[in-house]
């Protein structure tokens, strides 16, 4: 498979997303700065300590995870103003929030890994449009990669330490998982990271410590493997304008890398409202 670097020398690269500028974003996990590429320009923007993944909302503002400070913040490159939106749930310290996806109705779903590597500590919460936070789902193995199917009613996430991706039916009025399921294993000893679909209804999905991403068609069945010279793909984000194609993050070079697969990215769904800015 034909590839292009296009960004090199970060340390943990996570969180592809694109803003409605064109421009490519990324997290940089060991440095907490989000990333900024842009006509291959490259900008760095410190806003925590470990930050994890990143989405990005109508009004172009990136939205990020801190696993080290337990927290859920909003970057705006307006102003280069950060504000800190979430440290809890249920009345207790996030733990470990991860990666995150917005549905059709502007609701953020967030993985909150919990170090669960061993120990089933992983979960997934919601922040209604209020960013009040709930769980929805807990008591797996490090929970990872979210992401929305093309009719918003259903969502796949990663369970990387259980080398499991699991489908769940989505309710966005309650904010409640009407049903989840094992959908389809990957290889070990890891598992799978960072996934993203294409508008044919394809997830893909990286495969931490295996140099690859798999290719899942609807039903669940590897249909494709993308193979790529270096170990550790974290996540993966299809590139609007169809320029870079699939963007790859890569952490154990510390890169970025773009890869023309000839599909096309599925929209990415944004957050789009005014919220009264507050901080804790």
């Amino acid at each position: 498979m034909n590839y292009k670097i296009i960004i090199s020398n970060l340390k943990f690269p996570e969180g592809p997303c694109f803003d409605s500028y064109g421009r490519f974003w990324c997290t940089e996990i060991l440095s907490g700065n989000l990333v900024c590429y842009d006509n291959k320009e490259i900008n760095r923007f410190h806003v925590g300590e470990k930050i994890n993944g990143a989405a990005i909302d109508g009004r172009d503002r990136i939205w990020f995870t801190d696993s080290e400070r337990n927290l859920i913040g909003i970057f705006d490159p307006e102003n280069d103003k950060i504000e800190i939106v979430c440290d809890k749930v249920d009345g207790k310290p996030l733990n470990r929030p991860n990666d995150l996806a917005f549905d059709h109705k502007g609701n953020l779903l967030v993985s909150c890994h919990g170090d669960g590597r061993t120990e089933p500590t992983g979960s997934l919460i919601v922040l209604d449009r209020n960013n009040r936070a709930k769980t929805i789902i807990e008591k797996k193995y490090f929970t990872n990669g979210i992401a929305f199917a093309t009719d918003g009613k259903s969502f796949i996430y990663s369970e990387t330490y259980n080398q499991q991706l699991w489908k769940a039916r989505w309710n966005s009025s309650n904010l409640s998982v009407i049903h989840e399921k094992p959908w389809t294993k990957t290889d070990g000893p890891i598992g799978p990271d960072g996934i993203a679909f294409d508008k044919s209804g394809n997830l893909y999905v990286t495969v931490f410590d295996q140099s690859k991403i798999d290719v899942i068609d609807p039903n669940g069945k590897t249909i494709n493997v993308i193979k790529i010279p270096y170990k550790r793909p974290t996540s993966c984000a299809f590139d609007p304008s169809g320029n870079l194609g699939l963007v790859i993050t890569e952490a154990e070079k510390g890169m970025v890398l773009s890869i023309d697969v000839n599909a096309i990215g599925e929209n990415v769904l944004k957050r789009n409202y005014e919220t009264t800015e507050r901080t804790f």
